[in-house]
């Protein structure tokens, strides 16, 4: 047995696209505090009384879009995608796919692990871009988990990685596929944030606009996650020879007011306006191809598309279980294997 470990750790999907599995998965995601952060009886009734009732039936139709004969994508990759780790360290380390909402729960995942007497565990959450949405709910679901532990074992969190070599070099092989010159513009697009997320990253009233995140990283802002999505897309457009009037960064899959902008839907709305016919997006926050990729992007933006003017929204395809990203994740948890 392998002293060792590596959990991989995605989002999570529904159990199945029937109403009341949307419904669990959607009431367990939305009642994180660190996804809705805002008072706890607030966030009861908005997200319980509210989003859900109302959201779980629309949602459910959406993933009976998505879903396929084998399951939804994103566990159907995160397994592929698990067991080509495994085979890659089947002599270094154990390897573990864990969903931080649903099944395999987090918490099933590291029980299992707990009477293995593991020396090392290395944790990679599958987002490239840090954000407490995501990265830091799974850091802090882990402490809890590990926390009734006799005897902890050295722990390894990587909380992003979207400049590794590897990583990038995965989307740059995704998009080989493509001949730009027949696309009139590119769009790099990454889920949305509430900007007062963005903003706790920071002191005395400074916010993310202050701190020149769409165009450096710096000491302040390498862990905002607008500065990190920003800094991806200058590794893919340099790798990618683009010019500046090639290219737009947008964010998607707002809910509510006070989101991170410009939003990707109004950047095609315009482009169509402008007479542009056809669109290629990236999506480099997703690793795995999902609701907000094959629906939001390829089914729902491509109708607004078309209603505004347009004619084709391209989706690239995310790095799912691609070989060089499994690379990537090998290497992340051993940078010398």
């Amino acid at each position: 047995m392998n002293k060792e470990a590596v959990v991989l750790i995605n989002l999570g999907t529904p159990k199945s696209p029937k109403v009341k599995d949307v419904r669990n998965y959607l009431s367990e995601f939305l009642n994180d505090p660190f996804v809705i952060d805002i008072n706890p009886i607030g966030r009861f009734f908005l997200v319980n009384m509210i989003i859900v009732p109302f959201r779980a039936p629309k949602s459910a139709k959406a993933y009976e879009q998505l879903w396929t004969p084998e399951g939804s994508p994103l566990m159907v990759y995160g397994r592929a995608l698990e067991e080509k780790v495994r085979t890659k360290l089947k002599d270094q380390a154990d390897v573990y796919l864990s969903m931080r909402y649903q099944q395999p729960s987090m918490e099933s995942v590291f029980n299992e692990m707990e009477g293995k007497g593991y020396e090392k565990i290395t944790v990679i959450p599958l987002y490239p871009q840090y954000a407490t949405a995501s990265t830091e709910t799974i850091f802090v679901e882990m402490q809890k988990l590990m926390s009734g532990w006799s005897n902890i074992p050295a722990i390894k969190f990587v909380d992003q990685f979207y400049d590794h070599p590897l990583f990038i070099d995965t989307i740059i092989d995704r998009a080989s596929k493509y001949n730009f010159d027949d696309y009139d513009h590119i769009i790099f697009s990454y889920h949305g944030l509430p900007k007062r997320q963005l903003n706790k990253l920071y002191s005395n009233a400074e916010t993310c606009d202050d701190h020149l995140c769409a165009t450096e990283i710096n000491e302040t802002n390498q862990k905002c996650y607008v500065a990190t999505c920003y800094a991806t897309t200058r590794l893919l457009v340099e790798r990618l020879s683009l010019e500046k009037d090639q290219y737009s960064v947008g964010f998607q899959s707002r809910l509510g007011k006070g989101w991170v902008e410009p939003f990707t839907d109004h950047i095609l709305t315009d482009l169509a306006a402008k007479g542009k016919k056809k669109v290629l997006v990236f999506c480099p926050a997703f690793v795995a191809d999902c609701l907000e990729t094959i629906v939001e992007i390829g089914i729902e933006y491509q109708e607004e598309f078309e209603e505004a003017g347009g004619e084709k929204v391209q989706l690239v395809e995310s790095l799912n279980d691609h070989d060089t990203f499994v690379d990537c994740l090998v290497n992340i948890a051993y940078p010398n294997v």
